[in-house]
């Protein structure tokens, strides 16, 4: 057997108990893998909710490098508990900021991203026999300033880890027994898939599954790294993230995502001449604001309604910023609406596979429900609706393309978990 590396969130170190339940798992773990073992874990609960809330108390607009500096402290406080729980079960066991990892990040606070990973470090005391604790999360820059990598963080640093140490599998512990077809909360009849394809993945993390980060899937891509999501409170097997090619495709639709984080915003009366929209959303980039859904449409009098959607804790900043870049260009009002949500499909069997579209829309449409933007890919199809109507537009579209069979082999009962997929 070769190395694993294993990634525990936060509700799997929420207390000492659990704490001591995650340690017997690592054991078993390092019994099954005595090449090495190395465990990435979050921080604990709501820890860093907390700190954001103090934070916030002091300061409603703390400098991002303050909160790095904060924020890092709470994946601290996991790695060297569990290193020490390990260690009164008598395994040797080590605990390593993401700097003492050698994880090295890009110079951006609050949502940095890994440009490189020494593994001497880590190398050197699995070779002495160690179990290496890793705090998820954060890294450090060249000049040596600590960084935090933004949402979902911890999944990404773990399976970078692993393709840095190439480990073969990422065992992705969380409070969810896999990856479901949609959110079990909302569609009662959702259940697991046992696999899933890496670019099937990365699209329903990109469209609001909450199961896996977008960077963790695509890193997982990159260095042909198999994701194993898995529940910490059970033996059973989980979901599956590996290559397309390593798959069956059992029907046309694996998933349907909600993301009610999303906000609208149009920009009316722009002027129709090359290089506006290059302005408008190169200012939004510059900001590091990730813009999604863009819709331009052309009226009458030679101008343009620019729209698009980004996520609702960016909302202000981009508004300020696209009423400034109207200003200078000479466009009209800037308008908001934050109470939208995106629905979405995705499936590998969607190419080439006629009437999907019409069917989603068929599904929308016979529930009253208006679609106020829409976008494609090979493998998705994306819908915004008002947020008031999205879990009922969630329910429909999973009643019209995900029906789970009897004797389906991928149909397992859902768990009714809040992060199964939505």
């Amino acid at each position: 057997m070769s190395l694993i590396v294993q990634k525990f969130g936060g509700t799997s170190v929420a207390d000492t108990e659990r704490i001591r339940h995650v340690a017997r798992r690592v054991a078993d773990a390092y019994a099954r893998h005595p090449e090495g073992v190395v465990v990435v874990v979050s921080a604990m609960g709501k820890t860093t909710d907390r700190l954001v809330e103090m934070a916030r108390e002091l300061n409603p607009e703390p400098i991002p490098r303050e909160m790095d500096m904060l924020l890092a402290t709470g994946e601290q406080i996991s790695i060297a508990l569990l290193s020490m729980a390990l260690q009164q079960m008598g395994y040797k066991a080590i605990s390593l900021t993401g700097a003492q990892a050698g994880i090295l990040t890009e110079n951006v606070h609050t949502k940095a991203k890994i440009v490189n990973i020494n593994t001497d470090a880590m190398r050197r005391f699995l070779a002495e026999g160690y179990i290496v604790v890793v705090a998820g999360f954060q890294g450090i820059t060249a000049d040596h300033q600590i960084t935090t990598l933004g949402r979902g963080g911890s999944d990404t640093t773990a399976v970078a880890l692993a393709g840095a140490l190439e480990a073969p599998v990422c065992e992705i512990y969380t409070d969810v027994d896999g990856v479901y077809t949609t959110d079990p909360n909302v569609v009662p009849e959702a259940y697991k898939l046992a696999e899933i394809s890496y670019e099937e993945m990365l699209e329903l993390a990109q469209l609001g599954a909450k199961v896996l980060h977008p960077r963790s899937v695509e890193c997982a891509r990159k260095y042909k790294t198999v994701i194993h999501v898995r529940s910490s409170f059970n033996s059973r097997e989980g979901t599956y993230v590996k290559a397309m090619k390593d798959l069956e495709v059992h029907r046309p639709v694996t998933g349907v995502t909600l993301d009610s984080k999303q906000a609208k915003l149009a920009l009316r009366d722009v002027p129709d001449k090359p290089g506006i929209a290059a302005r408008l959303f190169g200012a939004l980039a510059e900001a590091h604001i990730s813009v999604d859904m863009i819709i331009q449409s052309v009226q009458d009098d030679a101008t343009n309604d620019i729209a698009f959607t980004v996520h609702e804790d960016d909302l202000n900043a981009a508004t300020a910023i696209t009423r400034q870049v109207g200003e200078e260009m000479g466009a009209g009002e800037t308008v908001q609406d934050p109470h939208i949500a995106k629905v979405s499909i995705v499936g590998v069997g969607m190419a080439g596979t006629p009437g999907i579209a019409a069917n989603m829309f068929q599904a929308l449409a016979e529930g009253g429900i208006n679609i106020q933007m829409i976008a494609t890919s090979e493998i998705k199809i994306s819908c915004v609706v008002s947020r008031d109507q999205a879990r009922q537009a969630v329910q429909l579209i999973h009643d019209t393309f995900l029906i789970p069979e009897i004797d389906d082999e991928l149909a397992l009962s859902a768990s009714g978990s809040s992060e199964g997929l939505a």
